[in-house]
């Protein structure tokens, strides 16, 4: 096993060296290896792909589509992605030019943000928040601005965006993730026309994820693109909808002046996405595919309902989940508010993994995220341990 040469380890970055491996994962990790734990951690959905999904990939294999594809990504899966756009959302994209395939919404933020964030720029993140955005624009030389919302029901609101933008001069950009990672807080219209009446009197990005747009319990999805088109990334895929994780394909849908800047750093890390991917793709962002992913909703709220009051049995508050498979827990004020420490504890002696607040920057200390994307059993034992362990 080779080591690598002394002195050599500082020729890389000190930024990059200082960046901490994503915590949520790290957890995971640590308990994964404790015997007879039930993992309620990573946002894995535990269904299977779609059937007709899976025939797709296997045609393309058949039709030995194993060769480059264009940088932009297949045509047809551009073609499935602003067409499940149109008729979801209500939004209008050229799949030949504001359409970018990339290697999973995780790639889509990164090429995204790697275009538009330079050394001096501030990215504004309402908190808590899924780690990727800070550590990106940490990558980039950038700034990341947490906004708390804790203590506004986990919503950003007009006032605290307004006195962000004022506080920081510097910001370019505005991330919004709704259904929220790891809240479950979603936005109404009404919300986002107030937060778009303020941005579009600016020059600020934003940086709309919506991986979990059709996982929505709350009435229907409503993307912010629909207000302030000019000025909107939207970043979306088929990882969480269609329980596609594997198969990593998501979307950038943007005006066509930035998609031919941000399919410049999309080509040079990935040079394209797999032909066999797209296919199965573009099939579940079919209308076929919006039938599966309802049935998959419909089992997340059956999951939601039962668990929610569970947990405020066991003294829990909890955020109001609008959407996506998460409830992100208010530790009880009789317990360790140390959410790691309370986390392995309970990880330790009640065999229930679960992932710390904190691992989602401010506002986070003092939570714990619970996914639900697990077996009605194993939901239902999880509760049994807890409600055993915590009485």
């Amino acid at each position: 096993m080779p080591s690598l040469k002394e002195n050599l380890i500082n020729v890389v970055r000190p930024d990059i060296r200082n960046i901490k491996v994503n915590q949520i994962r790290a957890v995971d990790t640590e308990f994964r290896k404790i015997d007879g734990l039930l993992r309620l951690t990573l946002g894995e959905p535990d269904f299977n792909q779609p059937e007709f999904v899976k025939q797709a990939m296997i045609d393309s294999i058949k039709r030995n589509e194993s060769h480059y594809s264009t940088a932009r990504g297949s045509e047809s899966f551009r073609k499935s992605a602003t067409d499940f756009l149109k008729r979801n959302y209500g939004l209008d994209y050229d799949p030949e030019t504001e359409i970018l395939t990339t290697v999973g919404s995780t790639e889509a933020i990164f090429s995204a943000l790697s275009t538009i964030l330079k050394a001096g720029d501030q990215l504004l993140v309402p908190s808590p928040a899924y780690p990727l955005y800070g550590q990106l624009a940490h990558i980039n030389d950038a700034e990341v601005v947490y906004i708390p919302t804790n203590d506004s029901d986990f919503v950003l609101t007009p006032e605290k965006l307004q006195k962000a933008i004022d506080d920081h001069p510097k910001a370019v950009g505005l991330v919004l993730t709704y259904p929220n990672n790891p809240t479950g807080v979603e936005y109404s219209e009404q919300q986002l026309k107030n937060l778009a009446d303020i941005i579009k009197k600016t020059d600020l990005f934003v940086f709309s994820d919506e991986i979990y747009s059709t996982l929505n319990y709350v009435g229907k999805h409503t993307s912010i693109a629909g207000y302030l088109p000019e000025q909107t990334v939207v970043l979306n895929g088929v990882s969480k909808s269609h329980a596609m994780t594997g198969a990593r394909v998501g979307f950038v849908a943007a005006p066509k002046e930035l998609i031919s800047q941000i399919v410049k750093i999309h080509q040079f890390a990935i040079t394209a996405a797999s032909d066999t991917s797209m296919a199965g793709a573009a099939a579940a962002l079919s209308p076929a595919g919006d039938k599966s992913n309802e049935k998959m909703r419909q089992t997340y709220l059956k999951r939601r309902n039962y668990l929610i009051p569970e947990f405020e049995k066991l003294g829990f508050k909890v955020a109001a989940p609008d959407g996506a498979f998460y409830l992100f827990l208010k530790i009880p004020a009789d317990r360790d508010q140390d959410d790691l420490a309370f986390a392995r504890e309970l990880a330790y002696k009640a065999k229930v993994g679960l992932i710390p607040g904190s691992c989602f920057g401010q506002g986070g200390e003092g939570y714990l995220r619970l996914s639900y994307a697990a077996s009605d059993e194993n939901l239902q034992e999880a509760v049994k341990r807890l409600t055993e362990y915590l009485a």
